[in-house]
């Protein structure tokens, strides 16, 4: 087995091990959204299973200030161990604006160093959105621009209302997207088509986006200006009744097997399936088939 595999094959046992749902208080305040820049919701009832983190900085336009990257990504850290979380959704609870990108006005008073200390930490942070091991679908309800879209990016699945505004705008402000635009912009569409858009700091619309592959859906937007959030509900809800350790695998196959040459991307196939061969669910899915029911998983 080659270094890379054996590598693969290390991650993936250890994200396949048992994880433990883990609570942590971040405030009374963080579960209300009352001044808390990160709402988390954890659906119930039918929806049990799907977190919601709710971008909330209204006055900034959710604009990634040093307090919202340590933040988030503190939260981050404690949804990528609970077994509980089987789909994000990411979303804005500012009405007309997903994320404006980097917060301008405190950029203006960074020097150098902080700049370049600041946007590793921004491209740490969405490494870690794309990591996360269960899919993760962003909602856009309203403007992502620049760091904004990169986010967006980060995500595995993403939707749109018609009237959202979207675009890599960097090259405006005579810079380049840093947080991660440039490497995954041109593996989402082509590598010519992310090229004319950063070039041109071109802004799409939904349909535009859609029409493009940039998103997976785009529907037209509601009186409560939250469509985009409940057509990724919806995609959740679709997602929730399948086995929790068989999606999380399917999700490392692909994108670990994008990374690699096809022959390699069988061999990390064939290490994600061996995964899940031992678990409960996959005899509780045999089992359910047989007993013509519904299975119940439970990420054993």
């Amino acid at each position: 087995m080659s270094l890379l595999l054996q590598h693969a094959a290390k991650l993936i046992t250890r994200r396949s091990l048992p994880l433990k749902v883990v609570s942590r208080c971040y405030s009374i305040d963080a579960e209300l959204g009352d001044g808390t820049e990160v709402l988390v919701e954890r659906l119930q009832g039918k929806q049990q299973g799907i977190t919601v983190l709710g971008l909330n900085r209204p006055a900034a336009k959710n604009a990634f200030s040093r307090g919202l990257v340590n933040t988030f990504s503190d939260i981050l850290q404690d949804i990528k161990r609970d077994n509980g979380s089987r789909v994000v959704v990411l979303r804005s609870l500012t009405p007309g604006i997903f994320c404006a990108g980097a917060d301008l006005k405190e950029r203006k008073g960074m020097s150098t160093e902080e700049t370049k200390e600041f946007v590793t930490q921004l491209r740490g942070l969405l490494i870690s959105i794309e990591q996360l091991p269960m899919p993760v679908i962003a909602a856009l309800d309203g403007a992502a621009l620049g760091g904004g879209l990169e986010m967006a990016l980060a995500c595995d699945i993403r939707t749109a209302s018609s009237n959202a505004k979207m675009g890599l705008v960097e090259t405006r402000l005579a810079i380049i997207p840093g947080a991660g635009g440039t490497q995954r912009l041109p593996r989402i569409l082509s590598p010519a088509l992310a090229k004319e858009l950063i070039f041109t700091a071109r802004v799409l619309d939904g349909a535009e986006a859609k029409e493009l592959g940039l998103v997976n859906h785009v529907v037209p937007q509601n009186d409560t200006k939250d469509a985009a959030y409940q057509q990724a509900v919806k995609l959740a809800e679709e997602i929730l009744p399948n086995g929790p350790v068989g999606v999380r695998m399917a999700k490392l196959a692909i994108d670990k097997g994008m990374q690699v040459d096809l022959s390699t991307g069988y061999s990390i196939e064939e290490v994600c399936y061996a995964q899940v061969i031992p678990t409960k669910d996959r005899l509780e899915g045999l089992a359910a088939f047989a007993e013509k029911r519904n299975p119940v998983y439970k990420g054993e």
